[in-house]
């Protein structure tokens, strides 16, 4: 979806404020350049205060003031927050999750099948369309809010489980046989007997059910979307805001939710992407999770929620809030929008801050979304729709996420999926080689000359079949641990392992152990010189293994690390193999040295011809970010974005074009200063 200029602007909520200031945040945002605001998502019990009664006070009063201050709006549906009258006369809305039934006062903790819950969501729905499609300067819908199943396991939903288990098992021996219900007794001989789900010792059944439910949340998200295509003008989107997995911030694939098959029933894809700032500020989470939106529909994507000021500790450094804001653009968004405006005087979100503080005057924060704004007004019709091909991508993979959070590593627990995917992720943007993310269901790869498939733990033989044809056929394959070792059901296949990778791989491993004091150290003549340029490897020990060590015996693979212990030392740590017309790499550990894993995959990629980007003993290396693109006029774009509090210089090694910010004519060869936390933007 091409968007007619870069939006800019912030969650507004006129319903939480102290005192009526509508006219002057407008007023304020106007000055900001800010253009967009969203509204609505959050405030049912506003809209409706009573059941079948409906006020528009606030909702007309935002919509009036933001035409008159050349603002448009996004309206989300307001139905991921429930009122008390609806749960007050329909006990049964709350959820019954793993720890019973849920209680009223926070969001998100109804069932979302519940058929009084959808009847009176599917009417303020319509209430609201009807009364907001016709707004001229309503650009789209937001459909509810960081959609989940909310961990909802009711008797109606186990029911509906057991129906999709008879759908997928006519015979119910096969479900038996298949997640290996033998184990412990816990044989299901008729479907009328079948236990609650909750109690499972079955991670197979387990993992079932959470694919099960994030198929509620697609259902769920695709229900709505149809309503509102009722309503909307052919000029109007449909979005949601999805969300990541999250420790203090986003860090990578969403667990809950089928992003890729959810994004379906949408116009565009948008996230909310929220990070570590001052000293912690690195970009990469920018970057990983605006890749996985951008690979949702293939296309440019909205960023809907983003921190302004944020949680306490991420009050920004001057010029992190600019520096952010030109990441996500350059990552390829067409918007970049906080939450939120204003700071709340109220309840849990309290010192979650806006850009404006409690006292709503202008400060650090403000002043510099007012250079952005501004600066946008001037070259965003040069920033839009930015198109970028990528010679790499990441595969993802919601089953080997939940089979990750059902085995866990050893120290990373739930996350252990999305720390390994993160560890190939963060190597590839210090390198600044740019990078798309792609779905497990897919089964053409020869888009891309290089494919990165962390912890396959979960996979269907078609598509190992897949990924052995991809390397065969030309493909340059980056694996690791885990991969290949079980079905979809999460049934480990019995016979040699990674399955039916050995042969592409040339290895093969039948133990595997937690790694403590081993290290890991290179086996220089296999890491090729030119990689050795960048990085300082030495000889001695580089690094210590961690999380998860198989012991890799190479058939046909070449080992390019080793453990460094006397009990493992006859064992590869990571090998790298030809197979037919293409090549492969994989890890049987991950380790704590960054240079020492950057130095692997950047002889891996020499060694493969890559073209995907400067490998180069000179290419900028991270805190010096670069990422290039090809804007609506057909120029390319290549933005500099420096991720460190110190200035630094870069050399401009592209065509000659100009810096749009400054109006500077740039030349090949030229040199570039930036501050710190500076950006630059080079049109060629």
């Amino acid at each position: 979806m091409k968007t007619e200029k870069l939006y800019f602007g912030a969650a507004y909520y006129s319903e939480y404020l102290p005192y009526d200031r509508v006219e002057k945040d407008m007023e304020m945002m106007e000055k900001a350049g800010m253009n967009v605001i969203r509204i609505a998502e959050s405030t049912w019990s506003t809209l409706e205060p009573k059941e079948g009664v409906y006020d528009f006070t606030h909702i007309d009063k935002m919509l009036d003031a933001a035409a008159r201050h050349h603002i448009s709006v996004i309206v989300g549906t307001p139905t991921y927050a429930v009122p008390t009258w609806l749960v007050k006369k329909y006990p049964d809305i709350l959820a019954i999750t793993q720890n019973g039934r849920e209680r009223y006062g926070h969001r998100q903790n109804m069932d979302i099948t519940n058929p009084d819950y959808l009847s009176h969501a599917e009417r303020v729905i319509r209430v609201l369309m009807e009364h907001v499609k016709d707004v001229p300067h309503v650009i789209g819908y937001q459909l509810d809010n960081e959609t989940k199943s909310y961990g909802t396991a009711g008797p109606h939903v186990q029911a509906m489980f057991v129906d999709y288990l008879k759908e997928k098992f006519p015979d119910i021996n096969d479900f038996n046989h298949e997640f290996g219900l033998d184990y412990w007794s816990n044989r299901v001989n008729d479907w009328e007997d079948f236990p609650d789900v909750r109690g499972t010792i079955n991670q197979s059944l387990a993992a079932e059910f959470c694919k099960f439910q994030r198929s509620l949340v697609t259902k769920f998200l695709g229900w709505q979307a149809d309503i509102v295509r009722e309503y909307k003008r052919n000029d109007q989107f449909i979005t949601q805001n999805f969300d990541f997995a999250w420790t203090t911030h986003s860090i990578g694939y969403q667990p809950e939710v089928d992003q890729y098959d959810a994004a379906r029933c949408m116009t565009v894809a948008g996230a909310d992407i929220y990070h570590p700032s001052n000293e912690e500020l690195t970009g990469a989470e920018i970057t990983v999770c605006g890749n996985i939106s951008r690979s949702l529909k293939k296309d440019n994507y909205l960023i809907l929620e983003t921190e302004a000021q944020g949680m306490t500790p991420w009050l920004p450094y001057p010029g992190q809030l600019r520096l952010q804001a030109y990441s996500h653009i350059a990552n390829g968004s067409n918007s970049v929008m906080y939450w939120h405006w204003h700071s709340i005087h109220n309840a849990i979100e309290s010192y979650w801050k806006g850009v404006l503080s409690h006292d709503f005057s202008e400060n650090e924060t403000y002043r510099e979304a007012v250079v952005i704004g501004n600066e946008w007004k001037k070259i965003g019709s040069h920033l839009k729709n930015l198109k970028k091909e990528n010679k790499v991508a990441i595969m993802l993979d919601n089953a080997s996420l939940t089979g990750f959070a059902q085995f866990p590593l050893e120290n990373a627990g739930v996350n252990g999926y999305n720390t390994v995917m993160r560890w190939f992720a963060d190597a590839l943007y210090r390198l600044n080689i740019e990078y798309d993310m792609i779905s497990s269901k897919e089964r053409d790869f020869s888009g891309y000359e290089c494919l990165i498939v962390p912890a396959l733990y979960s996979a269907p033989e078609s598509l190992l079949s897949a990924l052995d044809s991809y390397v065969a056929g030309g493909g340059h394959l980056i694996t690791s641990f885990r991969s290949g070792f079980s079905d979809e059901y999460l049934k480990i296949y019995p016979d040699m392992q990674p399955h039916m990778l050995h042969k592409c791989l040339g290895l093969h491993y039948d133990q595997f152990t937690h790694p403590h004091h081993v290290d890991i150290a290179p086996i220089q003549n296999n890491i090729s010189a030119i990689a050795k340029e960048h990085f300082a490897i030495s000889d001695d020990h580089s690094a210590s293994a961690s999380e998860w060590m198989e012991l890799i015996t190479c058939d046909t693979a070449i080992p390019v690390l080793k453990y460094s212990h006397p009990a493992y030392e006859r064992y590869a740590a990571a090998a790298i193999n030809q197979y037919g017309n293409g090549s492969t790499l994989y890890f049987g550990t991950m380790f704590d040295n960054h240079e020492l894993l950057e130095s692997v995959l950047l002889s891996f990629l020499l060694k493969a011809g890559f073209s995907g980007g400067n490998l180069s003993s000179d290419a900028p290396h991270y805190p010096l970010i670069v990422k290039k693109g090809v804007n609506d006029f057909g120029k390319e774009l290549c933005y500099y974005l420096n991720y460190s509090k110190d200035p630094v210089s870069v050399v401009h090694h592209e065509k000659n074009g100009v810096e749009l910010i400054s109006e500077t004519a740039i030349a090949c060869g030229d040199k570039i200063n930036l501050d710190g936390w500076g950006v630059a933007v080079v049109e060629m």
